[in-house]
């Protein structure tokens, strides 16, 4: 069956009339059929298509839609789009042979509201609702081998790789060879991440999904749609690594001349940070704006920490303006936020009241990399209610014909399924030892259980309930077996625990070595992640300074190089990066260091956690995590016990209870929380061990304090 995707159209009722031609076929044609898509850039500017069928069967079918009854012209604009379309596909050499297309692309009018005689087979084919049938009856079918290549051109994907330095590979078997297969074979947009790029509603949107689900793309190729077809909007990008600025600019750029022609216009579309600073428009940012335009007190980091406490920084501020702001003024027509698990519901809040009377704010989070109790609460609550108590932002269940308003990506395309139930048994505790605090080893859990579906887990056993034993694995449809058939399952993710950090050093610096020398990566296929920003520099250095003694250069992103770089452009130095700089960023290789501060902390167990699960999820096909001591071996032992299940997650489902309980007990503390509860602790331990010892009596306490105590203790003596 066709996969209907909705763009822009100024022609809506014919092109609605050609989807429920296409619903009534089922599964008789099949493919994607774009409505209003794609643009195509020519001398005389943008061109749009009215509807383009992509199918494995028929090939490309271009439709031009007829919305009233005037037909006059109509072959005259059949060649027209004859002529563009062919234009195109000769820009691709996948899709030439000599100086000739491999596919020849079919036009065809469709106006279904005319007064004509149809003629569905002729040189100028144009047909009704009725003659449709006749026309595709006409098609030859097409060398299937074409159909990929050519859906790639259509949705722009092949000119990703473009940007990818060419590899000079002599070995088919080594590690550089197997990466370029990888990145050849995630070819095309999947059905999701189509619906994803092109439907836009006039309202909200959402966009959901994994670590590695295409979600930076997937919003890069949106800002250029929507630029390419309103060039007249305000549109911001903005996200939480500034390291993604530099690879936003580039997919934004290539994708908006691939469908325009010409460079965008950067005065109207904008890749800017979320805080933001006084200095110029590399410091700009969305809330900076904000403030500046509201005549609203600004607060950099400083002083946003003195008011508002470690860790609410950003949080307080937005909060801040939110509170003052009684008028806000508009700014864009459209922002489109990334990595939106990493802001408090107040930033989305500062976009949309940043847009104007249509509130087009795109916003795409990962469920799963938050892995706290910070995960994103459903929109009614993050944007609040109106002045009759109805919320501002509802979702709609998803009609036909009608954009989606809240799309999930279920597919993983970065992580093999090894890897991402790896990072998921850890990130969540699955297989920890049981605290005796709540009876579990499990640190998190959602508080609906339905996510695990919705981001590509099937139960396998049991059942994903309150109270019961669950067993959850990853199927081919949501884990391609291609990210991981290539590479024996013992080769993809390891565990190594050493004597010592200078053992463990010198192990990493011989293994990168031999990546660049033998197995023919290149610098950009490795990044080197120490889990703890607050040490990384110190604890990198040692490995650091070995390469350099062989004459590997290296850099600590962000801090050798702009904020806004994470790779060195001349790709001719390795990144070495705390862990809020790797998110966002990916690649084939990924040495995790230091592993053992992962294992366990004080107040910060979610946290630490959290940091291991996105630093494993970085890696498009290998991952190493390497540490010492007795917390990297029970880190092994977890390992271990996720590797005998198969790589699938065994465990009883909390109850509701349950989980409000590790909320409570694994919650991330702020440095004063910690500091007062370790008072408590002293104080109150002092005061039991002077009452055992005879040195004070229960008596002597005050009976009101005893009282309250017991109460706290559920009537406990």
């Amino acid at each position: 069956m066709a996969e209907i995707i909705w763009g822009s159209t100024p022609k809506p009722v014919s092109s609605q009339q050609l989807a429920s031609f296409f619903d009534e076929k089922g599964d008789s044609i099949d493919g994607f059929l774009y409505i209003g898509y794609p643009l195509i850039g020519t001398p005389e500017g943008r061109f749009r298509i009215d509807a383009t069928l992509v199918s494995p069967t028929y090939g490309v079918v271009l439709f031009n839609l007829v919305e009233g009854r005037d037909i006059e012209d109509y072959e005259d604009e059949q060649d027209e789009t004859y002529n563009r379309i062919v234009a195109k596909f000769r820009n691709h050499k996948t899709l030439t042979k000599g100086r000739k297309l491999i596919i020849e692309p079919w036009v065809v009018t469709f106006a279904p509201a005319a007064q004509f005689s149809p003629d569905p087979t002729g040189d100028y084919p144009i047909t009704n609702t009725k003659t449709l049938d006749s026309f595709f009856d006409s098609l030859p079918d097409i060398d299937p081998k074409v159909y990929e290549p050519t859906l790639s051109v259509v949705q722009s994907i092949s000119t990703i790789r473009k940007g990818k330095r060419k590899r000079n590979l002599k070995d088919p078997n080594s590690r550089g060879s197997t990466l370029k297969f990888l990145e050849d074979s995630i070819a095309n947009l999947d059905n999701q991440q189509g619906h994803a790029v092109i439907e836009t509603v006039d309202d909200v949107q959402r966009i959901r999904g994994l670590a590695g689900s295409g979600k930076t793309i997937v919003l890069a190729l949106k800002a250029a749609y929507l630029h390419a077809q309103n060039p007249d909007w305000k549109i911001a990008v903005t996200f939480h690594t500034r390291a993604l600025k530099g690879q936003f600019h580039q997919l934004i750029n290539t994708f908006v001349i691939e469908q325009t022609n010409e460079e965008p216009d950067w005065k109207n579309i904008e890749i800017i940070n979320a805080w933001g600073a006084p200095g110029g428009q590399d410091r700009d940012g969305i809330y900076y704006r904000f403030c500046q335009r509201n005549g609203l007190e600004f607060y950099d980091y400083t002083s946003a920490k003195r008011s508002f406490g470690r860790g609410y920084e950003f949080e307080g501020a937005c909060e801040e303006a939110l509170t003052q702001v009684t008028d806000p003024q508009p700014e864009y027509d459209a922002i489109l936020v990334d990595e939106a698990q990493d802001f408090a519901p107040a930033f989305l809040r500062i976009c949309y009241e940043s847009l104007g009377e249509t509130k087009r704010l795109v916003y795409a989070y990962d469920e799963l990399q938050s892995l706290s109790e910070k995960s994103l609460p459903p929109p009614e609550e993050v944007f609040g209610y109106n002045s009759e108590g109805e919320p501002r932002v509802r979702f709609t269940e998803p009609e036909p014909g009608k954009p989606k308003q809240d799309i999930i990506l279920e597919k993983c395309y970065r992580n093999s399924r090894p890897v991402l139930t790896t990072a998921h048994a850890l990130g969540f505790g699955i297989y920890r030892e049981p605290d005796s605090r709540t009876g579990t080893g499990l640190i998190q859990m959602f508080d609906h259980r339905e996510l695990w579906l919705d981001v590509g887990y099937e139960v396998l056993d049991g059942a994903l309930e309150d109270g019961s034993r669950v067993l959850l694995g990853r199927t081919e449809n949501s884990s391609p077996a291609f990210l991981e058939d290539h590479s024996p399952k013992n080769d993809l993710i390891q565990f190594h625990c050493f004597h010592d950090k200078d053992e463990q050093a010198s192990w990493l610096s011989q293994e990168i070595q031999k990546n660049l020398n033998e197995e023919e990566l290149q610098f950009d296929d490795i990044i080197i992640i120490n889990p703890d920003p607050l040490t990384t520099r110190k604890e990198v250095g040692p490995v650091r300074e070995t390469l350099f003694n062989n004459g590997i250069n290296s850099h600590l992103a962000g801090v050798d190089t702009s904020p806004d770089v994470f790779f060195e452009p001349d790709g001719e130095s390795l990144a070495f990066t705390g862990i809020y700089r790797a998110k966002g960023n990916e690649a084939g290789m990924v040495y995790i260091m230091n592993a053992q501060d992962c294992y366990s902390s004080f107040g910060n167990l979610a946290r630490v956690r959290n940091r291991l699960f996105s630093a494993i999820t970085r890696s498009k096909a290998w991952v190493r995590v390497l540490g010492v001591g007795e917390n990297m071996e029970k880190l092994i032992e977890e390992f271990n016990e996720v590797r005998g299940k198969k790589f699938n997650l065994d465990f009883t489902y909390p109850t509701e209870e349950q989980r409000e309980h590790l909320n409570i007990v694994n919650r991330d503390m702020s440095t004063e929380e910690k500091q007062r509860l370790e008072k408590g602790t002293k104080d109150l331990s002092k005061l039991l061990d002077d009452i055992e010892a005879g040195n004070l009596f229960l008596s002597d306490l005050p009976e009101e304090q005893i009282a309250r105590l017991k109460t706290l203790l559920g009537g406990k003596e």
